[in-house]
């Protein structure tokens, strides 16, 4: 559920800049912070690039999980965001322009410390619009079972954290780490950094990858066994003059702040990706064994959720039902192949890009009446649903060019709810939203009846265009 708790919005007082080297590619980036405006969310801004592409911060935007979490638009990237993410929500700030002069955000220390140090200077500006928050009301999972991963939100209030990893290591072991407060952010999670097992950067480094990483920004785990010869190969490959393991089985290069860095850091992503939902949330995080790939597929559910209730949030059409058609029941045939009796439009009296608006008059004369329910006359909900999904069939077809040529079939229909009978008499307005762009031919639509401006029944759609001739 979508609320307000009367706070307001968030961005910096001031422009501050931070410059450090990417990881994997190993270029050296600088990013400036700007001040934004209410509502405009946290963005980055690719200045290298002749059109400075901008590019929200939104899970829609994720591409890649592969050691890091990637954004990208119009196939412009910015990699290994999820640090500097963490960093400002747990700053509470909520619109920021991220200006960046290459495709990764610097790895820094390995942390999220330094961003905080740099946006802390550029102090916190508190803004004139309300910050918004999707406030859990029933548990949401994403499970993956090859992984053995299971990330759940239930309700609570406020906002924590808690999670558990276990690799399987000696050194490691099963470790687990929590957030009761996104205030304790700084000292407890912000300066613990990312780690990586010896093998994995052994393997990293023979493909040309982390051009950046030096040691100084990962905690190396050891769980095999490795001679002189090959540390004394690593230690010339990262130029450093010798390197050795500890008694725990840790690199000598970085000093440990917790003895559960490695839960905390895995903390610190959790926070960072989940911020790609694109709203604030109000629940416990239970995380087993999460990463980037994970997290980046909760956040989309939960964006799929705060896209529910905005859409739920909609007023009834501004069009009644009895607008002059935009389409009328010959143009609709030209489209749909459903025929009497189971074509069940009458006209759409609305259409554009992102959304339809179309009518169904029930009348008693309806063949569906004569079985159900013929001495209390009502509307069976399946074909509520159909003629929803027909109108959802023009909005996909009109997309493409020689629609007869298409047809749409639907792969899910799916948070159906009735809320009130249909009777002979009633003229039901659909109204369909699009829910996200529609791709290789994919249309994913929520949809609502509204009988006199009272809604009837919703429910969400997907749909795939098919070439059929």
């Amino acid at each position: 559920m979508i609320i307000t708790n009367g706070d307001k919005q968030q961005t910096i007082q001031k422009s501050a800049t931070l410059a450090g080297i990417g990881l994997h590619t190993g270029a050296a980036v600088t990013i400036t912070f700007q001040p934004s405006a209410d509502n405009t969310g946290i963005r980055f801004q690719r200045i290298d690039t002749p059109e400075k592409i901008i590019i929200a911060a939104d899970v829609d935007n994720v591409v890649d999980t592969a050691r890091g979490t990637t954004i990208a638009s119009k196939g412009i990237r910015v990699s290994t965001v999820e640090h500097l993410l963490a960093a400002a929500t747990a700053l509470g700030i909520d619109n920021l322009l991220i200006e960046i002069d290459g495709p990764e955000v610097p790895i820094m220390d390995g942390s999220a410390k330094p961003f905080m140090e740099v946006l802390e200077q550029a102090g916190i500006h508190l803004q004139n619009a309300e910050r918004k928050y999707y406030e859990v009301r029933s548990t949401v999972v994403y499970k993956d079972e090859t992984r053995d991963t299971e990330l759940m939100i239930v309700p609570a209030d406020g906002y924590t954290i808690k999670v558990m990893i276990d690799f399987n290591s000696k050194v490691l072991g099963f470790q687990h780490a929590y957030l009761h407060d996104l205030k304790d952010f700084k000292k407890d999670i912000s300066g613990c950094k990312t780690f990586v097992f010896l093998h994995e950067l052994q393997l990293l480094i023979k493909h040309n990858l982390i051009k950046g990483g030096d040691l100084s920004n990962a905690i190396v785990i050891v769980d095999k066994p490795i001679s002189e010869e090959e540390l004394d190969e690593l230690a010339s490959l990262l130029n450093k003059p010798k390197i050795s393991i500890t008694k725990e089985g840790i690199l000598n290069n970085i000093e440990q702040e917790f003895p559960n860095e490695a839960a905390r850091h895995k903390l610190l992503d959790v926070i960072g990706d989940l911020s790609l939902a694109g709203m604030r949330i109000k629940g416990q995080v239970i995380a087993t064994k999460p990463g980037h790939a994970a997290n980046v597929e909760l956040a989309r559910k939960i964006k799929q959720l705060i896209k529910q209730e905005t859409l739920r949030r909609y007023t009834p059409p501004a069009l009644g039902a009895g607008a002059p058609p935009v389409m009328n029941i010959v143009e609709i045939q030209k489209i749909l192949p459903h025929r009497s009796p189971f074509l069940l439009i009458d006209k759409i009296i609305q259409h554009t890009p992102k959304q339809i608006i179309g009518v169904k008059n029930v009348t008693f004369n309806e063949y569906f009446f004569q079985g159900h329910f013929p001495d209390n006359p009502i509307m069976p909900g399946v074909l509520i649903i159909e003629a929803m999904a027909q109108i959802g069939g023009v909005f996909a077809l009109k997309t493409v060019e020689n629609p007869e040529d298409y047809l749409t079939y639907f792969l899910k229909i799916d948070q159906v709810r009735f809320k009130k009978k249909v009777v002979p008499g009633d003229s039901l307005v659909f109204k369909l939203d699009l829910m996200e762009p529609i791709r290789r031919g994919i249309c994913h639509m929520f949809g609502q009846a509204f009988v006199n401006d009272e809604l009837v029944a919703e429910g969400e759609l997907l749909a795939q265009i098919i070439k059929v001739k």
